[in-house]
């Protein structure tokens, strides 16, 4: 199972899970609701989750730090500002929130509820993984901050 750490790049897992849940769709069809609602509803936290993880990179890009969560050895500095006050996982948290979105467009309560599994497969193979290698370089700084700011939201 630790073959699975740092090897996906968190945007191509967000594809993963969007297809599974898109062909589920058709599957899962018994359990559809249509209410016309959901379309705006649906945009709105999809481009909320756009907004959030692209806040994300910016704040990385403005400490001059990598935004590529498979080399966390590639980190230059320890982002606590902006978006990173809010969440320790902004980019991830924004997918999710895509995710969420996109369950709500496919209009079935199943795929509404995908991105738990989604949460859960962070968690294990990104997320642990890289709060390790970031407890390693910044030490009491990254306890300190992880005290302070929650892991999601």
């Amino acid at each position: 199972m630790d073959k699975l750490e740092l090897t996906v790049p968190p945007i191509i897992q967000v594809v993963i899970f969007a297809a599974i849940m898109w062909m589920l769709a058709d599957v899962l069809a018994p359990f559809s609701m249509t209410l016309a609602v959901l379309l705006p509803v649906a945009v709105i936290t999809a481009l909320i989750g756009v907004a959030f993880s692209l806040w994300g990179v910016y704040e990385f890009h403005s400490a001059g730090t990598t935004v590529d969560p498979r080399l966390p050895e590639e980190s230059a500095s320890l982002v606590t500002h902006g978006a990173y006050k809010v969440s320790r996982n902004p980019m991830y948290v924004g997918f999710l929130l895509i995710l969420i979105g996109w369950g709500i467009y496919l209009g079935n309560i199943v795929n509404i509820m995908l991105p738990v599994v989604f949460v859960l497969y962070m968690n294990r193979f990104q997320i642990v993984p890289e709060e390790r290698y970031m407890q390693q370089k910044f030490g009491h700084e990254y306890s300190e901050y992880k005290k302070a700011v929650r892991r999601w939201i």
